[in-house]
């Protein structure tokens, strides 16, 4: 059997069914460069890497207890474990109660229809926005550890992950846009398209020493022209929903939020 494929079989049927896919981002990579720990059994699987698990059945095996027998097979995994619900899933939900998992991170999908009309981009005097260059590398990874410190998934950044994401088929150098003065790049915004008809807000990083000065707001709005140029129909972007700032400014942006559009991460206790 090709796990990867099958993993692979087993998650798009998921989706197609819950309108959201068990395999983020992080979890996709692993898969693909072989760094996962892998179980597929009766129709579902778990998927580990770095303490993260992923778990998913497909729709013509639910209802069989087959999600709880998976996760019993996670119970020997030594240290922290977490477990993200994509689209707050109600079996997720009822699983976890019954594991004595606990809910303890709600991320939330907020979306921008392009049809809104965007507020023009005014740059202060000094500051200049641009597209990256391999030049900016070391300065985008200071700046996202610096501006993502207290954050457990994008902190993490390094030069290595840095290239590993800009080996994705969609990344576009003129898509990443940075910020800078006279004393170096202060920020940037990272944006994704998915297809041609979905846009992403992917990453905004600020640095703390440019922070205050409405920098994030700039950098966003750079970003959604970018993206509105492309023609694309929709833009979304995750955002802790606990991050009352952020919220804001995507808020006034006209970004909303649906709660069917909530992720939701589990830790074992």
């Amino acid at each position: 059997m090709d796990t990867a494929a099958e993993v692979t079989r087993i998650a798009d049927a998921a989706e197609a069914a819950d309108g959201a896919s068990p395999l983020d981002e992080a979890a996709r990579m692993a898969l693909a460069d072989g760094v996962a720990t892998v179980t597929v059994a009766d129709g579902g699987f778990t998927l580990l890497h770095d303490g993260d698990l992923s778990l998913a059945v497909h729709p013509d095996s639910r209802g069989r207890g087959v999600g709880g027998d998976l996760l019993q097979r996670v119970a020997s995994y030594d240290g922290a474990l977490v477990a993200w619900s994509h689209g707050n899933h109600p079996a997720a939900a009822r699983l976890a109660r019954a594991y004595g998992w606990e809910r303890v991170r709600d991320l939330w999908v907020m979306r921008r229809p392009t049809s809104l009309p965007l507020p023009p981009l005014d740059s202060p005097e000094g500051l200049r926005i641009r597209s990256y260059t391999d030049a900016d590398a070391d300065a985008i990874v200071a700046v996202n550890a610096a501006a993502f410190a207290s954050h457990p998934e994008q902190g993490a950044m390094d030069r290595d992950n840095l290239a590993r994401r800009m080996a994705e088929p969609w990344f576009d150098p003129a898509g990443l846009l940075v910020a800078e003065d006279a004393s170096g790049v202060l920020g940037f915004h990272w944006t994704k398209q998915h297809d041609a008809a979905l846009g992403e807000v992917y990453v905004v990083g600020v640095s703390p020493q440019a922070q205050g000065r409405g920098l994030g707001r700039l950098l966003t709005l750079a970003g959604l022209h970018h993206l509105a140029g492309l023609g694309v129909d929709e833009v979304l972007l995750y955002v802790e929903s606990d991050n009352a700032p952020a919220v804001a400014v995507y808020s006034r942006l006209g970004f909303g939020h649906a709660d069917a559009d909530t992720h939701v991460q589990y830790r074992r206790p």
